[in-house]
């Protein structure tokens, strides 16, 4: 959390700096250099206080570039499940990931579960304030820009549907972010064990934006039960 989001998550809840401070065990001159930006609170500190102050995940810190990673799947799923994503509904888990961080260790993945994978337009259209520089870059510097750009694209399609025009708005911008570092390569939506036969057929019956992504893979919007 930054010092503006300390101050402002604070003052939402209707808290002084001495009730606030003292529902998180901590003493009040504490709280106060942390809203000034002169402490950096421990992660356990910045949960306790999100879960207190009832602050959107996208608050939680970042990593930096070197120490963004892919996550093993069943864990990825148990983050999904923190976010609130219907479809992992009983899934028990209540520590939470940056949502820009958790869609950039999904879409790392060589290979990840389909369930997985359909999760992932679903935190785009929720979590519409994440860090999209911050995800955005990290996927560009590990050429994963296709993959964020397909999934970019299946959340502008569920805004769509949902007829919010926001979002759409906030989409579109992100996608026309990557046009520009689009990679030629060809890829799959984190399915690189996929058998050949199965490439072959869907270079000719892959949808046009998958195909525009550079993407082997059928997933559409539609196919998306959890993604409004």
């Amino acid at each position: 959390m930054t010092p503006q989001q300390w101050v402002t998550a604070r003052r939402e809840a209707k808290m002084t700096q001495v009730q606030a401070a003292s529902t998180l065990d901590i003493s009040q001159p504490y709280l106060s250099q942390l809203e000034k930006g002169k402490r950096v609170a421990p992660p356990d500190l910045i949960h306790k206080a999100m879960a207190m102050y009832k602050v959107s995940p996208t608050a939680l810190p970042l990593p930096k570039p070197e120490q963004a990673t892919a996550v093993e799947p069943d864990y990825l799923e148990k983050e999904l499940a923190a976010l609130g994503y219907p479809g992992f509904a009983h899934v028990r888990s209540e520590e939470r990931r940056n949502p820009a961080e958790v869609v950039y260790s999904a879409v790392l993945q060589s290979d990840l579960d389909t369930r997985l994978v359909e999760a992932l337009p679903w935190v785009m259209t929720q979590f519409p304030d994440l860090n999209w520089c911050w995800l955005r870059d990290n996927a560009k510097l590990r050429n994963a820009q296709n993959r964020l750009g397909y999934v970019v694209h299946l959340a502008i399609e569920v805004a769509k549907k949902a007829k919010n025009g926001l979002d759409v708005e906030t989409l579109s911008s992100w996608e026309r972010d990557l046009e520009e570092a689009r990679l030629a390569r060809e890829s799959t939506l984190c399915r690189e064990s996929m058998p050949q036969r199965e490439r072959e057929w869907l270079r000719s019956h892959r949808p046009a934006a998958a195909e525009h992504w550079n993407l082997l893979t059928s997933l559409t919007s539609e196919q998306l039960r959890y993604a409004a």
